[in-house]
């Protein structure tokens, strides 16, 4: 296949998606109600309602602005060579494959991200901040960003120095060996993300001893759930959105609650949510969620095999010369639409996994309690209640709040 070939066939699958991707959010949009959901009704006022409406309104129409901008730099970036501009430019002070490579991505996710960051800060600061959950200083948000950088490099950096190395050793064979990297690599995530990662942005506190303490322990004893610690991360550093999350894999499970979590929720429906997390741990979804994960990459990697030494990936990013870093990012975007499949796919399993493990709490814990906790999860953090269904088909990973309440509303 020709260069141009290649290109033409990179673009057509950029505006295609653009497009399609523009028209599921104005479906979206264009899907809402002028009142809530009934089921929300003792929760969610006509006042509140409305101020739902105007977030999402803004969150999408911002979304509008920041695609376009995107879309346009990537299409004139490709349509006038600029990456191969920049290896050629690399390539008269670096002579190592290696290093020229890190170099390039470098590079490019310096500049993106400094790039971007005016339209990061109108979401944080203006659009955010609007809807009173931001919670972010500006002193916090720069040195996030350096921290970011910092752990990009750490992170980032060796895995794709690895990768590189293997497709210059051993060839097409990299693939396999990448994989288990890759598997590896995950796992230590699961293991160290709160004990040496997150502590980086948030600072991590046991849950002090107490009446909620307590209620965790016993739900898990009840369960047999291998709790071995309860932290509170401060949430409300950054913003006033609630989460809750347990990490860490075997006897060493990990409970971290936000602490606007147990600012706006019972201890009664604290512990339900925990119930839903641990129906996940029990429903083993976890570890398929892990396995389905490195077979995505498996995939990946195989078909970055077969494509990684072909030099019109190259020529057609503006190159000169094969230079794997663009094959790469050549690959990457020709790989879009196989990316997007399986995340339908994915999707669809995350969202019959979400309501298992909403089954699971309803049958352990108190069920009114997690539709109670559910409701006002939404409604706090004002989610879409009307979300078009090709929308949630195509991006929700979870199921919309309408469809889980009724799910519990058949639970016996």
């Amino acid at each position: 296949m020709s260069a141009d070939t290649i290109l033409y066939i990179i673009v057509a699958i950029l505006v295609v998606n653009y497009l399609w991707e523009q028209l599921l959010d104005l479906l979206n949009l264009n899907h809402q109600k002028d009142h809530p959901p009934k089921e929300l009704a003792d929760v969610c006022d006509q006042a509140t309602y409305r101020k739902t409406l105007a977030y999402h309104r803004a969150q999408t129409k911002f979304g509008f602005v920041s695609s376009a901008i995107s879309f346009v730099a990537l299409l004139v970036l490709l349509l006038t060579g600029a990456f191969g501009e920049l290896d050629s430019w690399l390539h008269q002070y670096i002579d190592n494959e290696i290093l020229l490579a890190l170099s390039f991505f470098g590079i490019l996710f310096l500049v993106a991200d400094i790039l971007s960051i005016p339209l990061q800060w109108y979401n944080t600061f203006v659009l955010e901040e609007k809807f009173g959950f931001n919670k972010t200083t500006v002193p916090t948000f720069w040195l996030d960003k350096l921290k970011g950088y910092l752990l990009a490099a750490v992170l980032a950096g060796p895995l794709v120095w690895l990768l590189l190395f293997l497709i210059d050793r051993l060839g097409p064979a990299f693939w396999i060996y990448f994989v288990l990297a890759i598997g590896l690599f995950s796992l230590f995530l699961n293991v160290f993300y709160t004990s040496l990662i997150l502590p980086l942005f948030n600072k991590l506190t046991p849950l002090p001893d107490g009446e909620l303490k307590r209620a965790i322990e016993v739900y898990a004893s009840k369960v047999s759930f291998p709790l071995s610690n309860i932290l509170v991360i401060d949430g409300s550093k950054r913003s006033s959105k609630s989460n809750a999350f347990f990490s860490g894999i075997g006897k060493k499970k990990k409970i971290v609650l936000y602490d606007t979590l147990i600012e706006n929720h019972s201890i009664e429906e604290l512990v339900s949510i925990l119930a839903h997390e641990v129906g996940h741990y029990r429903k083993k979804h976890v570890i398929q969620n892990f396995v389905l994960s490195l077979i995505q990459s498996a995939v990946m990697m195989f078909l970055l095999s077969r494509m990684i030494t072909q030099e019109s990936l190259s020529l057609a990013l503006g190159a000169q010369q094969t230079s794997i870093h663009l094959n790469l990012l050549a690959f990457g975007m020709l790989y879009a639409p196989v990316s997007k499949l399986l995340g339908v796919f994915l999707n669809i399993l995350s969202r019959k996994n979400e309501f298992q493990a909403d089954a699971f709490a309803a049958k352990t814990a108190d069920k009114s309690a997690l539709a109670s906790a559910l409701k006002n999860l939404s409604v706090d953090n004002l989610s879409n209640l009307w979300p078009h269904h090709w929308f949630v088909f195509f991006h929700y990973s979870h199921p919309p709040l309408v469809q889980r309440l009724r799910a519990l509303d058949l639970e016996n």
